[in-house]
Formats: structure tokens, sequence, C-alpha cells
């Protein structure tokens, strides 16, 4: 089957392609005005990075790796500034290209190195998981953390192009894939409810890569945010809905020293949104309890330890979802329809940890 192409809009359109064995494709993305291409990738990842070089080296780029350390690690300021110091050696230009493969944390890394190089060149990502095609690789956001918090320090510089390889699905642990589809599912409860219908049908196929429905599932998510950030242009704010169970799962991570799973956090901040809402007088028991039974059915996690609260909440208000001392939730009035709740009342908060707590 063909790739797809999905286009996200903005001042510098680009396509997010789709697709099994699409690597022919990546000279396309980058250009042939790049002579440098500096191929950012996780030090995990060799068996992936070689064939991205190989296939830029064919194209006739000079190309340079740099590997990063795995996973959240690769987000501190230190390995930033080794690959801006990396970038000067190789004498990068304006004209020259930096490519991210890896997770979500490599394309956020390659992305906020290359929006901050020379006041910001050409980024081209290729995320190798699932939570990285349906989220950090499409539209726009990079950053690094800080020891106060996640993704605190970065730039929205939209990519000049994604290449999914649904192919480097198949070498991810089974729990590192699970813990993508949150996003997926997110993507359902938000925007597309059709989602929530294949993954309900087949729990067990929507888990493997391997599944019938691999290839709907992603391109399906990644509609949904092209749609998002394309519609933010037009409607300001709007892509804040894709926060949806991100404002306690940033707090969560934080609380574990970035050692737990962002889609692991992100099912538990669902399920505490949706009790809020509920909790509000905005959304049904129903679709509280449809939370529950889909993540629980693909493996997420739906509680949290009760004792963390309170350094939850500390936490949540310094978080960029909230104005100050006012905290601001992405909640749902019903399946496709995200809105906001400002400012609840500490009862109303409390209340829904202990519906998620354990």
């Amino acid at each position: 089957m063909s790739e797809s192409r999905i286009p996200v809009g903005g001042a510098d359109p680009y396509d997010v392609v789709v697709g099994t064995g699409v690597l022919g494709e990546l000279p396309g993305l980058v250009g042939a005005r790049a002579r440098t291409v500096a191929v950012v990738h996780a030090e995990g990842l060799p068996e992936i990075a070689r064939p991205v070089c190989g296939a830029l080296e064919k194209a006739g780029h000079i190309v340079r790796p740099f590997p990063v350390p795995d996973g959240e690690a690769a987000k501190e300021a230190g390995v930033l500034a080794g690959l801006w110091s990396g970038f000067a050696t190789a004498g990068m230009t304006r004209t020259d290209v930096v490519v991210g493969v890896g997770g979500g944390a490599t394309t956020d890394l390659a992305g906020f190195a290359a929006a901050s190089w020379l006041r910001g060149v050409r980024a081209v990502l290729v995320p190798t998981t699932l939570l990285a095609m349906v989220d950090a690789a499409v539209g726009g956001k990079t950053g690094i953390n800080i020891p106060e918090g996640k993704n605190l320090v970065g730039a929205f510089h939209p990519p000049a192009g994604v290449l999914c390889d649904l192919a480097t699905l198949v070498t991810m642990p089974r729990e590192d894939y699970v813990s993508g589809l949150a996003e997926v599912i997110k993507a359902g409860f938000i925007a597309d409810p059709e989602i929530l219908r294949l993954v309900e049908a087949d729990p067990a196929g929507a888990a493997s890569p391997d599944g019938p429905h691999t290839r709907e599932l992603v391109e399906r998510a990644v509609q949904v945010k092209a749609d998002v950030v394309s519609s933010d242009l037009k409607e300001s704010g709007l892509r804040e809905i894709l926060n949806y169970g991100h404002t306690l799962a940033h707090a969560i991570e934080r609380a574990e020293d970035y050692r737990f799973r962002h889609g692991h956090a992100v099912a538990v901040g669902m399920v505490y949104a949706a009790e809020l809402a509920r909790l509000a007088g905005r959304l049904p028991g129903a679709v509280v309890d449809r939370h529950r039974a889909l993540l629980s059915s693909v493996g997420l996690p739906v509680s949290y330890r009760a004792d963390a609260w309170p350094e939850l909440r500390a936490t949540m208000t310094i978080d960029k979802k909230s104005r100050g001392a006012t905290l601001r939730f992405v909640v749902l009035d019903g399946v496709g329809r995200p809105g906001r709740l400002e400012g609840p009342d500490e009862d109303l908060l409390a209340a829904a940890y202990r519906e998620v707590s354990r």
C-alpha cells in the first residue's frame, strides 16, 4: 500500500508521510538546498539511524550523525549545548537541515536544536515510536526539561516534514507501544469517536503494532492533530484541546522524575479530567466509565498513588496550562466536545483525585 500524506497548515505548511517502508521519501522532505544534514538520533537506534544516514548520503548530502541519550535524558540543557557545538564544528549554515530520528524526546530535542541554531534552520522529523508519530513530532512544539518542570524551555518551530515509517513500530517494547496508545485514544475522545470504536472492537489488536487497524489509528490520530494545529491559526487557543489529560500527567511525570511513561501518565490524567467534568456536572458518568474501560482494555493505568496529591497539586500550579495561581483544565462536555474548566474549587480538585487514587 502506498504512503499517505496528511497536510498540516500554517505559514510554512508541511506533510506528514505515513506508510510502511517509506524511507525513500526522506530526501524529498529534506530538499536539495541542504548541503549538510545533522542526523540527531537516539543512541539506542543504530539500526534505524544507519539507513537514514545512507539514504541522505545517496541523495548527495554530507551527513553528520549526532547520537544522543535515549528517552527523557536527551532533553537536557547539556545535551542541547553539545549539539550546538557539534553543529558549529560541522559548519552548518542556514540552508542546512536537522533530521531528528527517534521517540518523542529525541524529536523534541532535535526540533529545539533546529529552532535555536542560527535563529532557526529547517527540521525534518522521523519519529520511531507511536507516541512520537501521533503527537510529539507533529505541530511544532519543541523543548527540553529543567528540574522545575517538563518542557518549560522551548519554542514553536514547525518541521519541514514528518516521516512516519510504520515498520519501525514492530521493534518497540510492548509497554512503550501501549503507552503511545494513550495519545491515540485522547484524539478519539476530543475529536474522532471512530478511534474509540476501533479500539473497543479489538483491544488486543490495537495494543499491537501488527494489529489490523494500526495504520488507520495512526492516520486518524495524526489527522486530528493536523486539523487542530491548522485551525488554531484561525481560532487562537484551539490547540489547547490537545492537552486533554496533560495537566495532571505532567505533574505525575515530575513526581516520578520522568521515569513514568508519558502515555501512562496521560491515561491517568484523562480519567482525572473526566472525573472533574462529571463532578462539575458537565459529563455523564457513562463517559467516565468508558474512559476507564477503554484505557484498561489495552493495558493503560487509570489510577495513581493516593498519597501523592499534595505534591501533584503544587506542581500543577506551575504547569504551562495554568495562569498564575489559576488552574485551567481541558475537559469534555461529551465525546468529541472538548471545553475548558477554569479555576475549579479546591474541594472539587481533591474529590476528583480521590476517584483516581489507589
